[in-house]
């Protein structure tokens, strides 16, 4: 089969590597549709962000490697020994953080817990190839009245179901978004549809601000124009939100917002109030901890995504009570434009995306 493989940061070339053998509990699936992440984007050109460091080995000592490829809609071919749940035929998308089946907490009945196994993509093949072997128990259907390219999103949408869930909304919470990128929005849904009140969304581009608006805030800020704090303090009656999603910080080089975004969301957020961190950064950066004392502020960080967490992600795309064809501005067709996938979703600013370009794999 023909699979993109690393040979180091930024040498990506598409190999002929043997079809896996399928394993006991595993899959053997034909992949639709992937996309980078944010996160793979910026590890493949060798920004430094989550998992830098265990990348970097393991191209030093492994390449060349299939690495990424976590977001993805396949098609089952075979089921190997033990699988019980899918049959050949069923198109599946996939959770990628796995339990490892043999700590304490898998042990004891809590493995969607565990942070110990391995991650489809960083330590597992992932799906920028023809084919991909997949482990059963990271796998849920996909519903057939959801699209290919909108399964490709799921896992990145149960990521945000589970920072929603941290965040505990109450009715009525005012909610304010710091980042209107794919995360951005499927947060700002999310917590649309989990009882939150007054919404209010800050970007720094027109085209993030005008489909935030048009899939549910009730305010969009364009923080290039307007100062963003003194807006969501001024729309909350000047208390400041009781809930700010950080979702806008990480590599400036990557035109995100670097750690400004941080020090905008502890003075955008009421006293009291809750921080949600969901940007990763890539190394250790200064916090004012004195300020989040004097003001009793949560800085939380989303728990892990479950499979729980993925099949609800099925059941709010199949209802439309969450959109995702809008956020979808760049899918290309042929596995040769996975490079191109990888460029478009690592400068997303520069080239108008919204969502990780996707890839379909079969045209």
């Amino acid at each position: 089969m023909k699979a993109w493989r690393f040979y180091g940061f930024n040498d990506l070339r598409m190999d002929d590597v043997p079809v896996p053998e399928l394993r006991p509990r595993h899959v053997l699936a034909q992949v639709l549709v992937v996309q980078p992440s944010v996160t793979e984007a910026q590890l493949a050109a060798g920004v430094r962000t989550l998992a830098y460091e265990r990348i970097k080995k393991r191209l030093e000592t492994e390449a060349p490697v299939q690495l990424f490829g976590h977001e993805f809609c396949v098609r089952i071919v075979e089921v190997g020994a033990g699988v019980t749940r899918f049959k050949p035929g069923d198109r599946v998308a996939a959770r990628a953080k796995l339990p490892c089946e043999n700590c304490p907490l898998c042990n004891s009945g809590a493995g969607h817990l565990c942070r110990k196994g391995p991650i489809i993509g960083f330590q597992l093949p992932g799906c920028f190839a023809e084919y991909a072997i997949l482990p059963e128990i990271a796998l849920t259907h996909v519903d057939e009245r959801i699209s290919d390219v909108e399964a490709a999103c799921l896992q990145s949408l149960s990521d945000s179901v589970a920072s929603v869930e941290t965040a505990e909304i109450r009715i009525g919470d005012s909610v304010a978004f710091l980042g209107q990128g794919s995360m951005g929005l499927e947060c700002m849904q999310i917590a649309r549809v989990s009882g939150a009140g007054k919404i209010i969304t800050v970007d720094v581009r027109d085209e993030a601000c005008a489909i935030s608006k048009e899939l549910g805030a009730d305010y969009a800020i364009n923080a290039t124009k307007d100062d963003p704090v003194a807006a969501i303090r001024d729309l909350t009656g000047g208390n400041g939100a009781d809930i700010v999603f950080e979702c806008a910080g990480g590599s400036p080089a990557q035109g995100m917002a670097g750690v400004k975004s941080v020090a905008q969301a502890m003075d955008a957020v009421r006293s009291g109030g809750k921080i949600i961190g969901v940007s990763w950064f890539g190394s250790p950066f200064e916090l004012d901890v004195d300020l989040l004392r004097e003001r009793s502020l949560r800085y939380l960080f989303p728990d892990i995504s479950t499979l729980a967490h993925l099949e609800h992600t099925v059941s709010l795309v199949a209802a439309g009570r969450v959109r995702l064809k809008p956020m979808i501005t760049h899918t290309l067709d042929g596995m040769e434009r996975v490079p191109e996938a990888f460029a478009i979703t690592a400068n997303k600013g520069k080239h108008k995306a919204i969502n990780p370009a996707q890839v379909r794999m079969q045209v």
